[in-house]
């Protein structure tokens, strides 16, 4: 089973571009990213950049508008994303646990939608673009 773990980091829907953490944070940080790699369950991981630095594409009416961050409306913003492949929803929350967050800091979990999980004809319709499916591990 994958799972997205999501980091919602409180405050950083204001923080300014270029913000960027400290050594510490990021220090105590790769040794959890370490961790999960030496355990075998990590498929992949990135911070991302705040906000203010990226832009919002919606499509009211069917036409696309960009918004440029900041998102005045944004209460909750992502600050970065782990993909971790484990057993269960139990473990993938055991793994969020260990986390050395801070005060301010959430860990959404969120499993992926398999291929499997769809209806057939859904199925049907994605294996047309082989590609596009994730590799096993």
């Amino acid at each position: 089973m994958r799972f997205m773990m999501l980091m919602i980091p409180k405050g950083y829907e204001i923080a300014k571009p270029g913000t960027m953490p400290k050594a510490e944070a990021v220090d105590r940080m790769m040794k959890y990213n370490e961790s999960l790699q030496k355990a075998g369950v990590l498929l992949a991981l990135d911070g991302l950049r705040p906000p203010s630095e990226g832009a919002r594409v919606s499509f009211a009416g069917g036409k696309p508008k960009v918004t440029d961050g900041p998102f005045a409306e944004a209460k909750e913003v992502l600050g970065g994303y782990w993909m971790i492949q484990v057993k269960s929803r139990e473990e993938a929350i055991e793994w969020a646990s260990r986390c050395p967050g801070g005060p301010n800091e959430t860990i959404e979990i969120r499993q992926v939608q398999e291929l499997a999980d769809f209806p057939e004809d859904v199925q049907a319709v994605a294996r047309k673009y082989p590609e596009m499916q994730p590799k096993a591990r």
